[in-house]
């Protein structure tokens, strides 16, 4: 059986109406006002002219035969409300960085074909000034918030449109083929959207598989069933627009649990997710890579919190590194860690678990459901066990394509011997005792000397040091080397470290010839809000002349 995601919350909301579906701070709302919030946006679109307009089986895996409604948003219930209403009414939302200027939110909108908008009203003026330029934005709702700012001619405050708007569920048939969109996070390139038939992504990201097993849901009844012992905790700190915050948000909804949400949508805020995993009683916390682990380990040991309801701390996104895992444990040694690899073209992947007592890694992951490794022509398939370098790739439940890139869609999906594989651009190998090895996406792959240097390896030798707080590395031409690895360095508040002693152990865990030929310290390293390294950031700051 296939399933849509609007059916599937349906379902599950109506056999636990009564218990809490999103709580931040003193706003908490129930899975039965959940389903009727989202009706209402569903209708509220339906009755604006939005919707699907073509099937699926009519479509190339590149385009999309519904409508698109962009979330400009900082986290909140609205940006969840806003993906479960859209899908309620077969309009496909899609993920918007907030932090961009107008001329990154015009190209995305308009890449998007965006036909309608929910967004903070703190973002009004960005989107104003681009309006001109977008002449199918037809339908904008605005979500006040502590800016103050105006309601934008022609948008309707989002709350007035629910309270006036149909709460019946909406007359529309949800199909399996509905899409789900991602669009990447451009730190590497220009941010594409990836198209997800929602059967897929369902099962590769969302809830879709059993627990333990791995195994898809037979029906909707077993789903249902399963969702009857809900009510664990979960807490994403990352911004929705993530992918893996909103996929750990809906893996919740899938199981009927509770979804709780710092008070703080604007930044990472350790010390109101502390706060915030003692006040609701968290279980589950997701964070991205080193760093948000980093600040978050200060602000424990500055302050008194109890963490004791945590039992598990997810990490997805962005690297993990051996020595804060490590850390996390020495500080919560009840919890279980869970370090996950995905994309937004793959899915989840693969993860490793870890807990007190145990020997904590970086880069190595235990296969999970479909996951494999392709050799460098995307010709054959490695068999676990090889030590081959090849291209990680996925199997199965893969995406459609990027929107309105037939071409990128070619690439990034092949064919091999009749199968459809996705191909993001990382390369990896197998252990000999079939784990998963990572070395680190291509494109910021640095080649020195002819030799291939793997950026994420050499900043993972870094973080060994206890004076480095956060690292990326880049490549800067050389005369010599063609190339050579630079590490830009944000040290810890206080401490001086000196350029040999950053060698000396780098030279503990990776080859002489990837040692970096120069650092660039900073005061602060530059990521995205979700955490990921921003690499086209990195290589300005190791440019020369910088």
């Amino acid at each position: 059986m296939e399933f849509n995601l609007a059916q599937v919350h349906e379902a599950v909301a109506a056999s636990a109406p009564d218990r809490p579906s999103i709580i931040q701070g003193e706003r908490s709302s129930t899975y039965g006002e959940l389903t009727d919030r989202t009706r209402r946006l569903a209708n509220h679109l339906l009755a604006n002219g939005l919707g699907a307009h073509r099937e699926r089986g009519d479509l190339d895996g590149w385009e999309s035969g519904q409508d698109h409604l962009a979330l400009y948003l900082h986290n909140g219930p609205e940006y969840l409300e806003g993906m479960l209403g859209a899908y309620k009414a077969r309009v496909a939302p899609f993920n918007v960085n907030y932090r961009y200027v107008a001329e990154e939110l015009r190209y995305l909108l308009a890449d998007a074909g965006a036909r309608a908008i929910v967004y903070h009203s703190a973002f009004a003026p960005v989107l104003e000034a681009v309006r001109p330029d977008l002449p199918d934005l037809a339908v904008l709702l605005q979500v006040p918030d502590a800016s103050g700012n105006a309601l934008l001619p022609d948008a309707v405050w989002y709350e007035e449109a629910l309270a006036a708007a149909n709460p019946a569920k909406p007359d529309v048939t949800w199909s399996p083929d509905d899409l789900y969109i991602l669009y990447t996070g451009g730190t590497t390139g220009m941010p594409k959207g990836v198209l997800w038939r929602q059967a897929d992504i369902f099962c590769g990201a969302l809830g879709g598989r059993q627990l333990g097993t791995g195994e898809e849901w037979a029906n909707l009844e077993a789903i249902v069933e399963a969702a009857q012992t809900g009510g664990v905790r979960f807490m994403p700190t990352a911004p929705f627009m993530h992918g893996a915050a909103h996929w750990m948000a809906f893996n919740g909804f899938t199981g009927g649990h509770t979804i709780v949400l710092p008070r703080n949508t604007t930044t990472l805020d350790a010390a109101d997710v502390w706060s915030t995993v003692q006040e609701q009683g968290a279980n589950i916390l997701l964070i991205v890579g080193d760093a948000f682990a980093r600040p978050l380990l200060d602000e424990y040991d500055r302050g008194d919190y109890d963490a004791s309801s945590l039992m598990m701390l997810v990490s997805g996104g962005a690297a993990l590194s051996a020595p804060v895992k490590n850390a996390l444990l020495e500080r919560l040694g009840h919890i279980a860690i869970m370090d996950g690899l995905g994309s937004s073209e793959t899915g989840q992947q693969a993860s490793q678990v870890v807990a007190a007592g145990a020997e904590a890694t970086t880069g190595t992951f235990t296969p999970g459901p479909g996951m494999c490794i392709v050799d460098e022509t995307m010709t054959r398939v490695l068999p676990a066990g090889t030590t081959e370098l090849g291209w990680l790739a996925q199997q199965g439940r893969v995406p459609l394509g990027y929107l309105g890139d037939a071409d990128k869609t070619r690439r990034t999906f092949p064919v091999i011997d009749g199968v459809r594989y996705s191909v993001p651009g990382d390369k990896a190998n197998y252990t000999a005792d079939g784990m998963l090895e990572l070395h680190g996406r291509d494109s910021v792959t640095i080649n020195s000397g002819g030799e291939k240097i793997f950026a994420e390896e050499v900043e993972a030798a870094l973080a060994h040091h206890p004076g480095v707080y956060d690292v990326i590395v880049a490549g800067r031409p050389s005369e010599r080397w063609g190339s050579e690895v630079v590490a830009v360095v944000q040290l810890r508040e206080g401490m001086d470290v000196a350029e040999a002693d950053l060698l000396a152990e780098c030279e503990r865990h990776i080859a002489r010839y990837k040692l970096p030929k120069d650092f660039v310290f900073v005061d602060k390293i530059q990521r995205s809000p979700s955490g990921k390294a921003d690499y086209r950031w990195a290589a300005a700051q190791v440019a020369p002349g910088a």
